[in-house]
């Protein structure tokens, strides 16, 4: 087995458990500092302007997104009381909105302690890329239930289908089921140029939770609740009416 092959393993499980619902603010602070850590190597590598352009980050939100834990439905309906339809949408909604405010919290959190200790500003960037793969992987895990919920995941190995939803994210829109995915389906150049616009514009929105003291996590949080919303208003609007 490769490093990289155990890096992409290793990301790809801690992003999948800051993914989850039942991780608290110390631990969700905890998993994002090992993510932080995790990632350093490849952003070194990558270097500042390969980050800054989206490119670096969608190499490994791509490469993550298999990773990512998905409930079938009956799972879904069981951790949220049986509720079903557009009222477990909409709970899929606020619990994604919660994580990912809770990534945004952590983040602006860890930024006033670098804050109070000058040389750790250093990791600073490593950070803002750590917790941008964290937002959006939860946001991947929203993308997909929701294509779940409304029956309309594809049928297909899984990295295809986690293919399929890194699409659908950087589109903010559903899966075309109308194209089938072949073992060979890749994202396209089209699709691939989406995905790093997206990746950095979100990057350079994340910038606010550099702020010092503790505005950095008040504001990170909720930019990162209104981002999640909106994106699964938008994709609920669409999945409910095909």
């Amino acid at each position: 087995m490769s490093g990289e092959l155990v890096r992409r393993e290793e990301v790809g499980e801690l992003v999948g458990r800051l993914s989850g619902d039942q991780v608290d603010s110390r631990e969700r602070g905890r998993l994002l500092a090992q993510l932080t850590a995790l990632l350093a190597g490849g952003f070194r590598a990558a270097g500042a302007r390969a980050t800054l352009s989206g490119r670096w980050l969608a190499d490994v939100v791509s490469d993550i997104a298999p990773h990512i834990p998905v409930r079938d439905l009956d799972t879904l309906r069981l951790h949220h009381g049986g509720l079903s339809g557009d009222a477990l949408a909409e709970a899929l909604v606020r619990q994604a909105s919660r994580a990912t405010a809770g990534v945004g919290a952590a983040g602006g959190t860890l930024a006033a302690v670098q804050h109070a200790a000058p040389p750790t500003l250093l990791i600073a960037p490593i950070q803002l890329a750590a917790e941008t793969v964290a937002v959006v992987a939860v946001e991947l895990k929203l993308v997909a239930e929701l294509h779940v919920l409304y029956g309309r995941a594809p049928l297909a190995p899984a990295p295809q289908v986690a293919a399929a939803y890194v699409g659908s994210w950087a589109a903010k829109r559903g899966v075309d089921l109308s194209q089938k995915l072949g073992l060979g389906v890749v994202l396209g150049a089209a699709a691939r140029q989406q995905l790093r616009r997206r990746v950095a514009r979100r990057l350079g929105r994340n910038l606010s939770t550099m702020a010092p003291f503790l505005a950095g996590a008040v504001a990170g949080a909720d930019l990162n609740r209104r981002e999640t919303r909106a994106l699964g208003a938008a994709l609920i609007a669409e999945l409910r009416s095909s």
